[in-house]
């Protein structure tokens, strides 16, 4: 008789694992609070590690921000409802 394939690992378990590039992300210390902010002020630590960040290209693929209605700071951008925020007013100012 075959023997059965391990089980599987819960849910937690399996979304703890992160992909490989995650660990060269320049925003991996950050506090989830900061990286997923939908105010400017609030978001502002992450848009700046993201502005050096080497694996900014391999995270927008990964998290897909538009299809997923994601908020937060993704790939150098702050999105809200999945959709990149102005981050500047017309007059230059930032906006929160």
């Amino acid at each position: 008789m075959p023997l059965a394939p391990p089980p599987a690992p819960p849910a937690a378990a399996r979304a703890a694992v992160p992909w490989p590039w995650q660990a060269s992300a320049a925003c991996a210390d950050l506090p989830p609070a900061i990286v997923f902010a939908r105010r400017i002020k609030d978001a502002a630590p992450a848009l700046r590690a993201c502005a050096a960040c080497p694996v900014r290209h391999q995270c927008e693929q990964a998290v897909a921000p538009a299809e997923s209605w994601f908020d937060g700071v993704c790939a150098g951008r702050l999105w809200r409802n999945g959709r990149p925020a102005a981050l500047t007013s017309p007059t230059g100012s930032s906006r929160a």
